[in-house]
């Protein structure tokens, strides 16, 4: 320990010690005590000589020892900036906030720009307080020492609060012991002028800037934050980290905004540059969203465009222009419960993806192929070590949640003479006699003698121990002759779960649409 600093670090773990004196009971302090209650304690604490100086960075105290001096460093604040009359303290205390709920007369009219900052943590799971200058108590809330994860939603132009608001708060609170700050900027994105609430969008940042230096005054560091951006949140969230020179610690930028940005320099939107590791999900490209890539990697569930279980048709209304873009939103929340991996495969277009070019995943060894959502930060060096920067990834996923389709590769070795041209239907039985099926049938596939055929399978069931396999080919020609595949080996490698065996069929004909059942065994080569 340093000279001179044990008294002070004696005199600031000893805090506690005051509050019996100021009638509060130890076990109350860390998470109830009212702004009130911490100056009682400071004078108490002063009264007993106990100099309560707090320095942020008091690691050497218990976290409780922490959250304390936050919320004694925070009260200074108050007092310096006049904002603790006792009016205000007994106006907010115990008050919960909500987002702000407008509708289409406010989208009409339009509405000037007011933020809330709605902070949820989990000792007010269910009961958001505002950080604003004039609300003290919900400052006594943020425990800068956590990691501060920043919500922050896109354009609303009906004015509805978003529906998802409440279970992405949830999911996070249940990962970890986060800060999460709902950005509620209703009253500035709803309006039917879209150009309107992109103007917005800087305004939102440099009030966002301002909670976070004063985050920074009293302990945080910047690599602690963390900002999720839907839409033009995820322009927001470039903004904010470009007044940090790309210091903060991840932007997830979930559906950036492409209208009005599209084009743009970096300088006017989201880039890489602007956090430590900037991770990006495209689901309508061909809409609402941004085309080309923007982060230190860029996933593209299903391609980027026509999401399974969206409408395709204007018949639907509201939902066919909504469906794809939010599709960013609800991939990010099924990573956050943990059920499955949406794995992503690094690769040029996903064409190339299609037809199994891009499985292999060796630049990212040891780990497997990068998943899409929260935990994308375990591939974080691999990706912020690459020179340019920017990875895309692509995958398909289910139309429902968890979202998740579960890859194979398939290849075939044929002995047949003539090249043959057809489709492929493989389904994997469990033991339990639970069945899943893939269909091979948006590109043909080409069968040339002792030439290998690779094809991407994609189940929406993950069958731990496969018993049986079943195979269909087809050429889709309802006149001509019926064709055979004589077939010298057929193999299936799993991509999702790189650690389960490689299956394989050896020496058997395929008759044109009739399914051949067969148990598969381990494959004879150990080199694959």
């Amino acid at each position: 320990m340093i000279k001179g600093t044990t008294t002070r670090t004696i005199s600031l773990c000893r805090i506690r010690r005051a509050a019996p004196k100021a009638g509060i009971k130890s076990d109350a302090m860390e998470n109830k005590m009212t702004p009130r209650q911490v100056a009682a304690v400071e004078e108490v604490a002063k009264q007993a000589g106990l100099n309560p100086i707090c320095p942020p960075n008091a690691g050497i105290c218990r976290s409780f020892d922490r959250t304390i001096c936050a919320k004694i460093l925070r009260l200074r604040y108050l007092k310096s900036k006049d904002f603790n009359s006792q009016s205000n303290i007994d106006d907010t205390e115990g008050q919960c906030h909500t987002f702000t709920d407008l509708n289409i007369h406010n989208a009409i009219i339009g509405t000037g720009l007011k933020v809330q900052l709605l902070l949820y943590t989990r000792e007010n799971p269910n009961c958001a307080q505002d950080l604003n200058e004039d609300n003290s108590t919900g400052f006594q809330y943020l425990n800068v020492t956590r990691k501060t994860v920043f919500i922050i939603h896109g354009y609303r132009p009906t004015g509805s609060p978003p529906v998802w608001i409440d279970d992405i708060v949830k999911k996070f609170l249940d990962i970890q012991d986060f800060n999460v700050i709902v950005v509620d900027w209703n009253r500035g994105a709803t309006t039917v002028l879209y150009h309107n609430a992109a103007a917005n969008t800087r305004k939102v940042a440099d009030i966002l800037k301002r909670l976070i230096d004063n985050m920074l005054s009293q302990g945080a560091t910047l690599d602690s934050v963390y900002m999720v951006g839907v839409s033009l949140g995820a322009h927001i969230s470039g903004f904010v980290g470009k007044m940090y020179n790309g210091s903060i610690g991840r932007i997830t930028g979930l559906d950036p905004a492409g209208p009005l940005f599209n084009g743009k320099p970096p300088e006017e939107r989201l880039h890489y540059t602007d956090a430590q590791f900037v991770d990006v999900v495209h689901t309508d490209i061909d809409g609402l969203g941004y085309k080309e890539s923007l982060g230190h990697i860029d996933f593209y569930p299903n391609g980027g465009t026509d999401q399974p279980g969206c409408p395709k048709t204007i018949l639907a209304g509201s939902e066919y222009f909504k469906c794809d873009h939010q599709r960013s939103v609800y991939l990010y929340i099924s990573s956050l419960k943990k059920n499955c991996d949406l794995v992503g495969f690094p690769c040029k277009s996903y064409r190339d993806y299609r037809i199994g070019n891009c499985t292999d995943c060796k630049e990212f060894l040891p780990l497997s192929c990068p998943v899409l959502g929260f935990y994308a930060d375990k591939w974080k060096d691999h990706l912020v070590e690459k020179n340019p920067p920017g990875t895309k990834a692509f995958f398909d996923t289910a139309a429902k949640d968890p979202f998740c389709k579960f890859h194979y590769y398939l290849d075939f070795m044929t002995w047949s003479s003539q090249t043959k041209r057809g489709y492929i239907t493989i389904k994997l039985k469990s033991l339990d006699g639970n069945v899943t099926e893939s269909k091979l049938d948006k590109d043909h596939a080409t069968f040339q003698q002792y030439k290998e055929t690779s094809l991407l399978a994609k189940f929406d069931q993950d069958l731990d121990q496969i018993s049986k396999i079943s195979v269909t080919f087809t050429t889709g020609s309802i006149i001509g002759p019926k064709y055979k595949l004589r077939v010298l080996r057929m193999r299936l490698r799993p991509l999702t779960n790189r650690d389960r065996p490689i299956l394989c069929r050896y020496d058997f004909v395929l008759l044109e649409n009739i399914e051949m059942e067969f148990i598969p065994i381990p494959c004879e080569d150990t080199n694959l």
